[in-house]
This record gives structure tokens, sequence and C-alpha cells, in this order.
């Protein structure tokens, strides 16, 4: 494997950094947060935050897909509801680095993931985000809730942390942030052995076979938002024919295709 540094930090999934504030309390008007990340799970929570009025930002993964949710203060009356949640991307457990930007001034909030910029308005009259103790990265901080334990650390890699101007990365790199006791947090990005491979409607992966084998054996994993397609095709030595394996109307079918007996053609199909 492969070890990526530079401003780098990788979580295991247990793992949470917590950033605390000085005053123990953050009352902001204006927020801006940024960092870079890749990881090869769809679940985990990024980075959250909380206060004792019910104030709260948490930026999480679901079914690999970038989730916002915010509340700048609801009333007990429930005339005012501030929860706001916002989803953006898809894909996003590919193991490539993607960049996120969260700029927010009152209740106007840019949302920017990879360059795609999303504005919305957070639900509720209020203005400022009222934070208690700490912002933690990686996960949500352990308070023996059950509601806190039911969402996943992040695993995976996080680059250039920067909240509200303060250098995340580079204060847990000199050891001025204090991790949790659970997991363990380390500034290098250890890079897998696979790597996935995209193919558009044109193009193909052609691998050599290997004569004189009585076995063909395949194994991949595969993802697509296409009904149909060819994912592999074989021809077996000596014309004795062939194996096909594609997606139809959603479904993996294999059809194995042999020349020299009566009942010539098996067709099996699995999945939705």
């Amino acid at each position: 494997m492969n070890e990526y540094g530079a401003d780098v930090i990788n979580f295991d999934g247990h793992v949470v950094l917590p950033y605390r504030f000085r005053n123990k309390k953050m009352k902001t008007l204006k927020d801006v947060i940024s960092l870079k990340f890749k990881t090869s799970e769809s679940e985990g929570v990024i980075f959250h935050g909380e206060g004792q009025q019910g104030d709260y930002i948490t930026l999480e993964l679901k079914k690999a897909k970038l989730v916002l949710n915010l509340n700048l203060g609801s009333n007990q009356l429930g005339s005012i509801f501030g929860h706001t949640s916002v989803t953006t991307g898809s894909l996003l457990d590919d193991h490539h680095w993607h960049s996120i930007i969260i700029e927010r001034h009152g209740r106007n909030i840019n949302l920017t993931l990879d360059r795609h910029m999303q504005h919305f308005r957070t639900n509720g009259e209020f203005d400022y985000l009222d934070l208690d103790y700490e912002i933690t990265f990686g996960g949500m901080p352990f308070s023996g809730k059950p509601s806190s334990n039911s969402r996943k650390n992040f695993k995976g890699c996080m680059e250039s942390i920067n909240y509200n101007g303060n250098n995340i990365t580079d204060l847990a790199k000199r050891k001025k942030l204090e991790p949790s006791n659970v997991g363990n947090l380390s500034f290098s990005c250890v890079e897998p052995h696979t790597v996935p491979v995209f193919f558009n409607a044109t193009s193909y992966l052609e691998v050599p076979g290997r004569p004189s084998q009585d076995l063909f054996s395949v194994s991949f994993f595969f993802r697509t938002w296409n009904p149909n397609g060819l994912l592999l095709f074989s021809n077996f030595a000596d014309e004795l024919g062939n194996v096909e394996i594609d997606i139809n109307e959603g479904k993996v079918s294999v059809h194995i295709n042999v020349t020299q007996v009566k009942r010539n053609r098996i067709d099996i199909s699995s999945g939705n």
C-alpha cells in the first residue's frame, strides 16, 4: 500500500478529534468551514457541533451522499422549527478526494461540493449558531445517549480542515488538540491496492485469457445507475462457446453458451 502525507489526517472509524472553544461557548453569525475527504465507507459523521439551547450543525455521509443538518434554534412551543437538512452529491465513497466548503451568513448558506455550489436558507427565524464546548471532527462526541451512538464515525482521510480560520489539521499535528482515547489518529493516508475503474458507454477493459485451463472463475464489484449494460464477455477456447454477464432491466444475468451439447444455453438472473 502507498501512503499519502501532506496536510492529512487518517481517521480509523473510532477516533474523534475535538476542537474545544476557549470560552466554552461559540456564538457566530458567520461561519466558514472547509475540508477535503476521501473514504470507502458510505456512512460516517464528518463533523458535529451542538449547543444546550438546541442549536446544532452536522455534516455526514449517508448512503454515500453528503448531508448537512443545521438548526439555528427552535422554540419550545413549536411555532418556530429550525431544523434544516440538505443533501448533495452521490457515490462519495469512491476513495477519491472530495472538497467541501460551507459558508454561512445568518440563515443564508452556500454549500460547495467539488466546486458545485448549492445555496439555501435555513428554516426558523434565528441568525446565530450557538455551540457549546467544542466541534468534533470524525464523529459525534461520546455522550452516553443512544441517539449519538447510532451514527457511525468517519473512516477515511481528511485534508486541510479549516474551521473559521483555525487550521485544525495543523493544530492536531502540533498536538494542540487532544483526540479521543478510543481509536487511533495518524497523519498519513494509506492508499489501497484496489482502485475503481470507470467505464463510459464505449470503453472496455481487455484481459488476456488462460489457455489449457478447465476452470473459468471471475469476481468483481460494480456500481451503476444504468438499468442495462454488458458487464463481461468471454469466448471459451477451441470455439466451445462463450459466457456473458449483463444487466437487463436492473437485473444481473449470466448466459453460458456451449456449442457441443444439446442444451447449449444456460441463463441465470438475480437481483433487482
